[in-house]
């Protein structure tokens, strides 16, 4: 018998595995028959799929409440209640550990940890907070994944560069917590990790050509087409946070060079203008409670922030011609109007066509949830990969 006839079998065994786990996220709880119904597999093809999915705690049954005539049928859904993944987001000032079901939704559980100066505190602090999680009794956990700033080199899985968080540059933080954890972990470019979200749990849902511009502490861009996320080479795509916006006299980033975009079109951008004007330095959550309350009058820095952010939008619309290009942005919880400011001055600069064929949208996602889909999404690929 040829190596070939051996694994086709297990092969097709995965990837029916994989169909039945697509149908159950796309639908929900679903009786074996409908699961058969939706993904046009056999009934025993479903059983054995499921029985193997049940077994790798990526789903479990629930007994319906009532029928309208004989014995409820079991109701397949996502695990939620036996098992968890966990999310870690890393960001400037602090970082935050949440749990999920497999179904994603997050529970109200999580715990944020300052953002330590070195990288071994900073996997002490996430390893800690990671345990308190994984100690909720009867309940296993199948994995972690990371959202992290800057450059991530995918075929290494570590951080390359990290302006804002230069702590991680070198390091691999989901192969440390997968050794100090004893689970599957995996990491994610924070914006990356944005579009994730967004698609799964927010309003790219069934969206398979978007963009999602990340304004925080840097400016990031992800890119979904076709279904997948535009990577580049080793995963270093979408740092338009680094193209110079202001060519002379630019103020230094944090990659160490002048100019880029996030320099004057991000919330550490507003943060360096406000500490300007009060005479001490204040940083990015501090910048956002003043402006909010009021206690600091910041339009005149709200608008020259939100311009460049305008050129950001209109460079991806230019670049890309996305159906729709998502904002992600702390900026707009301080002025709601900042929003349509952005749109506005974004459509000066954008070529008419390509503005006209896009639309223009306030995300709904979060990094914790980016975090969470990241390895969903890599548990599930590690069940069968998607075909294309």
């Amino acid at each position: 018998m040829s190596a070939i006839t051996t694994i086709r079998p297990a092969l097709v065994g995965k990837l029916n595995e994989r169909q039945v786990l697509r149908v159950i996220q796309l639908r929900g709880g679903l009786s074996r028959a409908e699961v058969a119904r939706e993904s046009g597999l056999s009934a025993p093809t479903v059983s054995k799929a499921v029985a193997s999915l049940i077994k790798a705690g990526l789903l479990e049954e629930t007994v319906a409440t009532e029928l309208a005539r004989g014995r409820p049928a079991p109701k397949l859904r996502l695990a939620t209640t036996s098992a968890q993944v966990l999310g870690v987001t890393i960001d400037v000032v602090h970082c935050e550990v949440v749990s999920a079901g497999l179904d994603g939704a997050l529970r109200d559980d999580a715990i944020t940890v300052p953002t330590p100066a070195t990288y071994p505190e900073l996997l002490d602090a996430l390893e800690g907070a990671a345990k308190t999680l994984m100690a909720r009794p009867g309940v296993a956990t199948l994995g972690l994944g990371v959202s992290l700033p800057g450059l991530v080199d995918y075929r290494k899985g570590c951080g390359v560069l990290s302006p804002n968080v230069a702590i991680t540059d070198n390091h691999c933080p989901a192969a440390d917590l997968t050794e100090r954890l004893g689970i599957e972990c995996t990491v994610l470019q924070e914006s990356h990790a944005l579009c994730l979200a967004e698609r799964h749990y927010g309003l790219a849902k069934g969206l398979d050509d978007f963009a999602l511009l990340d304004v925080g502490a840097g400016v990031g861009l992800g890119i979904m087409s076709g279904g997948r996320l535009l990577k580049g080479r080793s995963g270093l795509a979408g740092e338009i946070g680094h193209f110079t916006a202001v060519p002379v006299g630019g103020r230094r980033c944090g990659c160490g060079n002048t100019g880029c975009l996030e320099t004057v079109a991000s919330d550490s951008a507003l943060a360096w203008l406000a500490s300007q004007k009060l005479g001490r330095a204040v940083n990015v959550d501090e910048v956002i409670d003043l402006a909010k309350s009021g206690a600091v009058d910041l339009r005149a820095e709200l608008r020259e922030v939100a311009g460049f952010v305008a050129v950001g939008v209109a460079a991806v619309i230019n670049l890309f011609n996305p159906a729709t290009v998502f904002i992600h942005t702390p900026l707009f919880e301080i002025d709601e109007a900042l929003f349509d400011t952005v749109v506005g001055r974004a459509r000066e600069r954008a070529l008419p066509p390509s503005f006209a064929d896009c639309t223009v949208v306030r995300a709904k996602g979060s990094k914790r949830q980016g975090a969470v889909a990241g390895i969903i999404q890599h548990l599930t690929d590690s069940v069968a990969p998607e075909l294309v």
